[in-house]
């Protein structure tokens, strides 16, 4: 199979662009009612029409075709080829040589974060994960990320081991605390034991727990301008300074809270967050722990520097654009990996390019552990590189 960038390639962060009624048939019925559809607050039908129009343009063979022939370059969001429809993202995986994608929701954590108890928050986390399974299972690359919630650490535990038996690949944790823990928090050791038993990598994804500009320094006298896509509600400028702030918390409680010493075979991955900033962030943990391991008892207890933990268990993805030769001088090629974001927008219409350009120069050895074996130290995984002169 010719692969359309002439190699094997990794992809840590995709996305699916879920139907509205996505998680329906996993709902309990007391729960279909309320959150069963997930774009129910959408009065105007707009994602509805665009989710009909990508089902009619799949029955259409010359649609279908054009779609099909460079899907990356094409529409995104629930135009896009595969937004939803697994058999497409089956092709789009065969065309760019893409041998393990990560698949996280879009939509589906919304509805938790409405649910009112704790009970009807795990449920629903359990019908998205569910129904990720089910787009994931026609397809072994395809590899379900299931979003685990820690407010509670029993029903955490639960639902990640049933999902990971369900076949889940990795498990996606909320950068923040939740129920008033951290997540190095003793009553969460036996999930971070599983998964480090499991090989299961943990994801902290942009979402839930990403901090924003605080809302005071909108009131500038001015109104607000269009966020990235033309709308109100998404990213802008001033908060995307600010998207490494809970990353670099919750790495920091990894290491603190004793996560990373205690369990060592432990893996995870920071994705959708940026790169640019974790050269630094290494330099200041390590410049903290110099700092205070006099006098703290708990870094004391540590056996490494703190950036050596996060250089053992964790991997980040910068985003397109982004300098990575840099981050490579700065930091080592261990640290970072290739992801397309497909198919949102803000991956672009040809992040390998673009990654192609602050690359320039590089070894092809580096740039294979970028965008290849990078992804397989974390995942605990093995592609075969040979793949791409089949």
């Amino acid at each position: 199979m010719a692969f359309a960038y002439g190699r094997v390639i990794n992809d840590a962060d995709s996305h699916t662009m879920e139907t509205d009624d996505w998680i329906y048939e996993f709902l309990d019925d007391r729960l279909r009612e309320k959150f069963g559809l997930l774009y129910k607050a959408d009065k105007s039908g707009r994602v509805v029409g665009m989710i009909d129009k990508a089902k009619s343009r799949a029955t259409d063979a010359e649609a279908d075709a054009a779609a099909a022939e460079n899907p990356i370059a094409g529409d995104k969001g629930w135009l896009a080829f595969g937004a939803f429809d697994a058999s497409e993202r089956t092709r789009m995986l065969d065309q760019y040589g893409f041998v393990s994608q990560l698949v996280f929701t879009t939509a589906c954590l919304a509805g938790m974060a409405r649910a009112e108890t704790p009970e009807d928050k795990y449920a629903i986390a359990r019908a998205a994960n569910m129904a990720q399974q089910k787009f994931s299972n026609g397809d072994k690359r395809l590899v379900n990320v299931a979003y685990i919630p820690l407010d509670d650490p029993d029903m955490a535990f639960a639902e990640a081991r049933r999902a990971i038996d369900a076949g889940a690949g990795a498990v996606g944790i909320a950068p923040m605390p939740s129920g008033d823990r951290s997540p190095g928090h003793p009553d969460h050791d036996r999930l971070w034991q599983m998964l480090s038993d499991r090989k299961i990598p943990f994801m902290v994804h942009i979402g839930t727990g990403t901090k924003t500009q605080p809302k005071g320094y909108h009131n500038n006298g001015r109104p607000r301008s269009a966020d990235l896509h033309g709308g109100g509600e998404n990213l802008r400028f001033d908060d995307f300074t600010a998207l490494c702030f809970a990353p670099q918390e919750f790495l920091t409680a990894m290491v603190y809270d004793g996560i990373f010493h205690r369990f060592p075979d432990l893996r995870g991955g920071v994705i959708e967050s940026g790169a640019g900033w974790v050269p630094d962030f290494l330099r200041r943990i390590d410049y903290a722990y110099k700092s205070f391991s006099r006098t703290d008892t708990y870094l004391q207890q540590l056996d490494k520097l703190p950036s050596d933990y996060i250089r053992r268990a964790v991997k980040f993805t910068p985003f397109p654009g982004e300098d990575v030769g840099q981050m490579i001088a700065d930091a080592g090629a261990e640290l970072f990996m290739f992801s397309s974001d497909y198919p949102h927008p803000e991956g672009t219409k040809d992040p390998v390019g673009k990654f192609e350009k602050s690359l320039d120069g590089v070894d092809e050895a580096v740039k294979d552990m970028f965008y290849r074996t990078n992804y397989d130290a974390m995942m605990n995984y093995s592609s075969d590189a040979s793949l791409a002169a089949a």
